[in-house]
Formats: C-alpha cells, sequence, structure tokens
C-alpha cells in the first residue's frame, strides 16, 4: 500500500503537518510520502490519497485545486482524504460563536467531495511568523492592515496530536480496506472533521468578524 500525502505550503506549515501524516502512516506499516504537488508526475503508483493546503482568504492555493482537478479521474477510484491548514489561536469559536474549523473551511471542499467522494476532511490550525517574508502583493498588503495584526495571531498553533490522531485513523482506515478487499473512492460514508482536539477555549486569539485573513501556512 504506497500512499501520497501531497501538499501545497507557502511557508512551511502545511508541509510540515503533510510530513507529519506521512510519518504517523509509515509508522503505522504502511508506505507513505509527502510531496509538493508541484513536484508529483506519477500519481498512477500511489494507492491512496491524502492532500492538504494551506488556506488563504477561505480558499486552497491554486496548485493543489489544479492538482486534484486535473487526476480527479484517478483520485475518484482511490481512497482520498483532504486537510486544510489556516485557522490561527486556539479558540474554537469566533466572536459571533461560529465554529471556527466550520468557518474556514476551504470553499473548494464542497465542489471536491462531488469529484472525489474522500473518505474524510480536517481543518487544521496552522502557523504565522510575522517575520517572514511575504509572498505577493496581497500578503504584503495585508500585513499593512490594522485589522491583520489581531486576526493574525504570531506563533506556531499546529496541534501535533491532533494531527497523529488523524494520520492514525486514515492507517485504520486503510488497514481494514487491505483486510477486506481491494480499496476504491467513495466505497465509504464520508465523514467531515472539523475538530482540532481538546484545547480550550480560553487561550488564543478568535477571529473578528468582518474580516477574512488569509491564513498563512
Amino acid at each position: 500500500m504506497n500512499v501520497l500525502v501531497a501538499y501545497a505550503s507557502r511557508h512551511g506549515a502545511t508541509m510540515g503537518i503533510a510530513e507529519r501524516i506521512a510519518s504517523g502512516l509509515g509508522a503505522a506499516g504502511l508506505s507513505a510520502e509527502a510531496r509538493p504537488v508541484s513536484d508529483i508526475r506519477d500519481p498512477d503508483r500511489y494507492d491512496a490519497f491524502v492532500i492538504g493546503s494551506a488556506a488563504y482568504m477561505f480558499h486552497w492555493l491554486k496548485e493543489a485545486t489544479a492538482f486534484v482537478k486535473r487526476h480527479r479521474a484517478l483520485l475518484a477510484e482511490r481512497p482520498v482524504w483532504l486537510f486544510s491548514s489556516g485557522p490561527l489561536g486556539t479558540d474554537l469559536v469566533d466572536d459571533e460563536g461560529r465554529d471556527v474549523f466550520e468557518v474556514t473551511r476551504p470553499k473548494e471542499f464542497e465542489e471536491l467531495q462531488t469529484l472525489l467522494h474522500p473518505r474524510g476532511e480536517h481543518i487544521f490550525f496552522g502557523a504565522w511568523d510575522p517575520d517572514a517574508a511575504a509572498i505577493g502583493i496581497g500578503e504584503r498588503f495585508l500585513r499593512l492592515m490594522p485589522a491583520s495584526k489581531a486576526a493574525m495571531p504570531a506563533g506556531d498553533f499546529r496541534d501535533w496530536p491532533a494531527i497523529d490522531a488523524w494520520a492514525a485513523e486514515i492507517a485504520s482506515a486503510l488497514e481494514s480496506g487491505l483486510e477486506g478487499g481491494p480499496l476504491s473512492g467513495g466505497t465509504v460514508a464520508t465523514s467531515r472533521t472539523f475538530a482540532s482536539s481538546d484545547v480550550g477555549l480560553s487561550k488564543g486569539e478568535a477571529v473578528p468578524s468582518g474580516f477574512e485573513p488569509p491564513f498563512p501556512a
């Protein structure tokens, strides 16, 4: 069982999540590797896929979406999981009482559910280093906006126990499939997971209403 953890990352946080997932799958006895979507030319040699991207303005990075659509026929036939990284802080609700993971769900996920019928999806907290070089005009502009300082607290908020637990869930699902027969896409009900882990609501910064941060990752 060869598993590809494909990712699109702008500042490295999403890459770190992808590598951690691949490591967890490997520890469970599966052959897994993490690779950026821009480097993948041979997806047909993999039996299952975990695909993730940083989210900016509530959208996956374009290269991640392009990869999925380019290989949608192949991906629809094999087990697929999707993830996104981006929310900053540790609060599970914003200042309007909305679930942070539902609010920051990438807009592409609705279409990808129809195209791929993924086995599951997960939104993870991301990381933000204000001293890192800005990439693109849009990111440089957003850093100048006063609201961005409140919406983009600095720090590494990636929830490693939640990431490890999700990798273990994927490994268990793949192993169960191997025991029960050949795996194929869309053969089980999709589970959408938005929870991170048992983190408290008193720490971190909530996303102010009316502002759409880029969620650098």
